[in-house]
This record gives C-alpha cells, sequence and structure tokens, in this order.
C-alpha cells in the first residue's frame, strides 16, 4: 500500500492503545515521546511494539520528539540525546523516520538561530542518512514569530528555504500537514503542489477559517478566527492533499492529529472522530485497498 492512514500515540499508553487501534483499521502510528525518551527503553519497547503489531500488518510511521534541539535547557535539556537515540532506534521499531522541531535560539529571529541550527543539525541529519533514517521538521509555530520565539524557526516557506540551504541533505524533509497552513491564512494546496517532494510525513489535522470574523474583526481580536479539525471536519479538501502526494511519488504516510478539535477532543467524541477520519482519508486515497483484476 503506497499510502498508510494511522494516528499518533503518546510513547506512555503506546502498547495498550496500538493493538486496540489496528484492530479498528488503523495501518500505522507515529509515537511521540514529547519533550525527551529518557523514561523509556527503545529497544525492549519496539519488541514489544513489535509483537503487538505482529498479526495487524499495521507499522510504525515515525517516532516523534518535540523539543528545541537548539536550546538544551530547562525542559529542553535532553532533546538532542533523544533526537540521536530515536535515530538509532528507528529501525527497531522498523519505521525510517524520525519527526522534530528545527528548534529554535530562544527570543532570537530566524535569521539569527540558523548558524546554530546548522551546527546541530548538520551532524545529526548525517547520522541519520547513515542509518537510512529520515529527520521531519514539524512546521507547527508553537506561537513564535519570525523575530522571536522560543521552539522552532521552520514556520514557513522562507524559513523552510533558508534551513535546506543550510542543511542542504535530502535526508532532511518536512512533516506536513494544512491545518498550520490555513492558521497563518495560507492556501494549503498550491503550497503542497511546490512543496510535496520535500514532504517526508504528513500529520491528519486540518482547520476551519471563520472568514466572516476576519472581515469583521480581522486575527487580534478576542473572537476566534480559527479552530483546529480533525480530518473530514475542516476546509481542506483531502481529496486534492492525497492526489497531489501520490502525483509526486509520496511513499510515506498520514498520521491523524487527534485531540485538537474542540467539538470531537473529548472523552465521549475524540475516538468516534477520529475513526470517521480514518474513513474519510482512505476515501481520499482512493478506498480501503487497491482492486487488481
Amino acid at each position: 500500500m503506497d499510502i498508510r492512514i494511522g494516528t499518533i500515540v503518546n510513547a506512555k499508553p503506546a502498547l495498550d492503545l496500538i493493538p486496540l487501534l489496528a484492530a479498528h483499521g488503523f495501518e500505522c502510528f507515529e509515537i511521540t515521546f514529547g519533550e525527551s525518551t529518557a523514561a523509556f527503553d527503545l529497544p525492549d519497547m519496539a519488541a514489544r511494539v513489535q509483537d503487538a503489531l505482529a498479526e495487524s500488518g499495521a507499522g510504525i510511521s515515525s517516532l516523534g520528539v518535540y523539543a528545541n534541539v537548539l536550546d538544551g535547557t530547562g525542559i529542553h535539556a535532553d532533546a538532542l540525546r533523544s533526537l540521536q537515540e530515536a535515530v538509532d532506534c528507528a529501525h527497531l521499531f522498523g519505521c525510517g523516520i524520525v519527526s522534530c522541531f528545527a528548534g529554535r535560539v530562544p527570543g532570537a529571529s530566524v535569521e539569527d538561530s540558523l548558524p546554530r541550527f546548522k551546527e546541530v543539525f548538520t551532524p545529526l541529519v548525517r547520522r541519520a542518512a547513515d542509518r537510512g533514517v529520515r529527520i521531519v521538521l514539524e512546521n507547527c509555530s508553537m506561537g513564535d514569530s519570525w523575530r522571536s520565539g522560543g521552539w522552532n524557526i521552520a514556520i514557513n516557506p522562507t524559513a523552510w528555504e533558508m534551513l535546506f540551504n543550510e542543511v542542504p541533505d535530502e535526508a532532511l524533509g518536512l512533516e506536513w500537514e494544512p491545518a498550520h497552513q490555513l492558521t497563518a491564512l495560507i492556501d494549503p494546496i498550491p503550497q503542497l503542489r511546490k512543496w510535496a517532494g520535500r514532504v517526508y510525513h504528513v500529520h491528519g489535522k486540518d482547520a476551519t477559517i471563520a472568514w466572516d470574523v476576519i472581515r469583521e474583526c480581522g486575527i487580534n481580536n478576542r473572537v476566534p478566527y480559527r479552530w483546529d479539525r480533525t480530518p473530514g471536519f475542516g476546509d481542506t479538501n483531502w481529496n486534492d492533499v492525497l492526489t497531489i502526494l501520490r502525483m509526486n511519488g509520496y511513499r510515506g504516510d498520514v498520521d491523524i492529529e487527534g485531540y485538537h478539535d474542540p467539538v470531537y477532543s473529548n472523552a465521549q467524541w475524540e475516538w468516534t472522530s477520529q475513526l470517521r477520519a480514518l474513513t474519510y482519508l482512505k476515501q481520499c486515497r482512493g478506498g480501503e485497498r487497491e482492486l487488481r483484476l
């Protein structure tokens, strides 16, 4: 199957959730460790995950470590070691993708963070490439701006160009989703047409934009102008997204990023909405499975 549809699971409940979700048709899983892998024995966890998936046909799409690897203090103190460990252990999980933020020099602009980015990611990406792993940069702004912030400089296409110029290695790519583009009032479809070749992993998260609110109140107002949505409930046509990916030779996965939708991210509706998103994304892909006569 050329594009699998799955979901993101936190590392702590992963061993309990993965077999249950695989039985409901989820085809792959990103395991996310937050800021650090220190609380986990990754080789042991990988063996147990592989056992849990043995008869399901599902797999692990990515290991995620989301911290500021350019900082290295406070909650980010273990970020670099954790990313290195994820890169070294990815093959044990049967996956070739490690997801992360690009990081940021705290309080610095995108430009002023570039030397530190090059210093950290050049050996990290080379380490990944030597192991057959690709590193993907999540483009969530985490509240950062171009001029300042504390998490991530991979926030828009201008920054992506600069980052790939600093580390021009094909083992470095993007973890893309339309929600972040819509939040920035960017049309995600033409952007994806341009950048699809550098997209190695996709998060299944969408957004709804209230254009009537923007026209009346703008975006710097107490009235919300956007909401994160589960795929199938937002503004993006995922038929277009998956068509563009397939036309550009995408062979990766789409993992639903839940627990964001203001209507459905609660105990009653979260997994109901994710199952609906799973069905919807499979339909946008072309169906439950290929039929060859």
